[in-house]
């Protein structure tokens, strides 16, 4: 049984086939999710403040990341 509310999932990781894995594992569950995926520590940062091209962006209810990102910031959300 699907859920009736997606569930907004960003996906912060820089490698091309660990994001598809992710997304394939995510599409055998029984929820519906909406995935968003960027590649390093910045651009989630900016897609968590909705800037630039992330304007309008939706507000993640779960974030996924890997632990050895490049550009990672240290900064306070």
């Amino acid at each position: 049984m699907m859920t009736t509310t997606p569930i907004q999932v960003l996906l912060v990781e820089d490698n091309p086939g660990d994001a598809q894995l992710t997304r394939i594992a995510l599409a055998d569950g029984k929820m519906h999710i909406n995935l968003s995926t960027v590649e390093d520590g910045v651009e989630a940062m900016a897609f968590l403040r909705q800037q630039g091209s992330y304007a309008g962006a939706p507000h993640p209810d779960l974030i996924l990341l890997d632990l050895n990102l490049p550009k990672k910031m240290v900064e306070k959300f």
